[in-house]
């Protein structure tokens, strides 16, 4: 079987690596034979102290300088202008320990650095983009130093809560779905009672920690980290990374700052990648090409408080001006405008990318709209998270439909019914109902897609279930899932359903022909798969990974796995879109974004280079296993 370079699988690695052993030393040895005459690109030769050549070493392109953004009264680059971009630029040495960079103009200076895992960063710092380098790496001298670089997914993987399987998986549900939760930042010595504060804040912000858990959990987290701190040999070590990695480039585009949330995007059929900032109610109009940019805000009423219905859950953040909370993207078939779910209002924002005005759709009832997509017809289906709907916008008849999916329990459909009256109250005043482990009154509808088929599909993180609506008849079915927290879905071209089971670590398929779940392992430990999107042309599943700074592939017909490593440290994405060449955009969109390496969120693209060779490679087998 043949396979291109970028989906080269993981799994089934003996057979492989022989196979790939071959390819790449010939690759290897063609690279060495052509290094001197070479004229039209940069190369940089990594070896490390004993002067042999490493392999996969991260090397990233910066500007050495940048120019000075024009910015408005709020810090950020002046609406409806057209701005540029810092690009980054990001390759992988190949197996003779060479990485190539076209040249730039002859008065162009670069940064480059170097990264490998256990091993010392490299940078270069004002040099001439068209110069060849030799540049020397040197492995970490200290275990401490070794352990301390290791990602938060390793560092959460030996958190083993004293035992206590079901806390843990609850704390990664409600804890994990903003920021990476064992990072530098987090693993910091704090006394259970400040963590404590830590965790009712979050709580504050949208975390659904039960009330029974808190204390416990606070007790768990201060000593748990104390002792991996003073036991690092208990973490894990990370996969190598892929000799294949040579074959793709790593393009970045900075935006926003460190108080900015990326949050969702969408990559329009114009070329441009539309990013709306969660928490700036703003709108970034990307142009992959050049890297030029544009900013839109979302325009607020006068007295519009922050934070909408939900009031402003983020008193002590610096800088905030989320009035809508700008938050899912879909385009509509028909005009090309782009509707936006804004979380915290009653409305539906539309966006046309042509005239840049936007207009916005009040809805009677529902709260909290999230993930949203179209369908073939140019209706805008979109899940209501606090509320238990799915909500559909139908633009040829200009109206909205409401679907009220099942409460699990009495009390559950008491709750949800009271919200129109627990949101009369001011935020400062609301009754709350007191939260357990099964998050009763918030089942939370997530994700959503539309099948080829014209199936709606969607998913309820905390009722454990996903479910679908038959457009034509307006019926709902709900299917029990045999895992916890199903977040968000997509299906691919044979109408299977795929979701990521977050705290599981797992790529969930289900067939509605048979009605069988089958579950596959994520390829690295204690992943929390956020979303995920799939090729449908090429039959491959795009995972998000938020915890080990990755993404990953998975080719549904051979069931491999691929590991893509991105270049900042803490990078947590949860969106990904594919484009007609089969490259993939995401975005880091940590939250807070300070927590980022520099705390800079960017948009993301990963891309085959031009001219790739196919590798041949064996059939592997795969961690699968099928549930009725």
């Amino acid at each position: 079987m043949l396979v291109p370079a970028i989906n080269q699988p993981l799994t089934g690695e003996k057979n492989m690596r022989n196979t790939l052993k071959a390819s790449l030393q010939t690759l290897g040895a063609l690279s060495l034979a052509l290094a001197a005459p070479l004229l039209s690109a940069a190369t940089l030769q990594v070896t490390d102290e004993q002067g042999s050549p490493l392999a996969t070493v991260m090397v990233t392109q910066l500007p050495a300088t940048t120019s000075a953004t024009p910015m408005d009264d709020h810090g950020y680059p002046v609406p409806g202008k057209t701005h540029q971009s810092a690009v980054e630029t990001t390759r992988f040495t190949n197996v003779a320990g060479q990485a190539q960079f076209s040249d730039g103009s002859a008065d162009e200076t670069v940064k480059y650095r170097l990264r490998k895992p256990g091993y010392y960063d490299v940078n270069l710092l004002d040099q001439t983009s068209a110069a060849n380098q030799s540049v020397v790496m040197k492995e970490l001298a200290t275990a401490e130093e070794v352990t301390a670089a290791k990602a938060s997914n390793l560092w959460l993987s030996a958190m083993d809560f004293d035992g206590d399987r079901e806390l843990k998986k609850h704390f990664q549900l409600n804890c994990a779905f903003c920021h990476q939760q064992a990072s530098s930042f987090m693993r910091t010595e704090r006394s259970p009672e400040q963590w404590l504060t830590i965790i009712d804040r979050m709580n504050g912000y949208g975390a659904r920690v039960a009330d029974d858990d808190r204390q416990l959990l606070a007790e768990k987290l201060s000593s748990g980290y104390r002792t991996l701190r003073e036991n690092g040999d208990a973490i894990p070590d990370a996969r190598p990374w892929d000799k294949s990695l040579d074959s793709l480039e790593i393009t970045e585009w900075p935006i926003g700052d460190a108080f900015s949330q990326m949050h969702d995007f969408i990559l329009h059929p114009n070329g441009m990648v539309y990013v709306g900032d969660n928490l700036q109610d703003r709108i970034y109009e990307v142009d992959p090409e050049t890297g030029e940019y544009s900013v839109y805000v979302v325009p607020s009423e006068e007295g519009m408080p922050l934070g909408g219905f939900l009031g402003n859950r983020f008193k002590t953040f610096p800088k905030l001006a989320n009035y809508y909370g700008v938050h899912s993207f879909a385009v509509s078939p028909s005009d090309g405008h782009i509707f936006i779910t804004p979380s915290m209002q009653q409305s539906l924002i539309e966006f046309d990318p042509v005239s840049k005005e936007f207009t916005i759709h009040e809805m009677a009832e529902g709260y909290y709209p999230h993930t949203i997509r179209a369908d073939d017809q140019d209706r805008i289906w979109f899940t209501l998270a606090v509320s238990s709907q799915i909500g559909m916008l139908d633009r040829n008849k200009g109206e909205f439909k409401f679907y009220n999916l099942p409460a699990r329990s009495l009390k559950e459909w008491v709750i949800i019914k009271s919200l129109p009256l627990i949101f009369a109250f001011d935020p400062s005043e609301r009754p709350e109902p007191k939260v357990d482990r099964q998050s009763t009154g918030v089942p939370m509808p997530y994700g959503i897609d539309v099948a080829p088929d014209g199936t709606v599909w969607f998913a309820r993180l905390y009722g454990n279930d996903i479910g679908f609506i038959n457009p034509d008849d307006d019926t709902v079915t709900m299917i029990k899932t045999p895992f916890d927290g199903p977040r968000r879905m997509r299906v691919d071209a044979d109408n299977n359903v795929w979701i990521v089971a977050f705290q599981d670590s797992q790529l969930v398929k289900y067939e509605p022909k048979t009605k069988k779940f089958v579950h596959y392992d994520m390829p690295v430990v204690n992943e929390l798969p956020y979303s995920l999107n799939v090729d449908r042309e090429r039959g491959v599943v795009w995972v998000n990974g938020n915890q080990s700074d990755t993404v990953f592939s998975f080719d549904i017909s051979s069931e491999q796995w691929m590991i893509y490593p991105l270049p900042r440290k803490r990078t947590f994405t949860r969106d990904i879109e594919i484009a007609e060449d089969g490259s993939v955009y995401t975005s880091n969109s940590h939250f807070p974004s300070w927590q980022i390496e520099d705390g800079q969120p960017t948009l993301i693209r990963i891309s085959p280079r031009k001219n790739d060779s196919v590798i041949e490679v064996n059939e592997s087998e795969s961690m699968v296993s099928s549930v009725e």
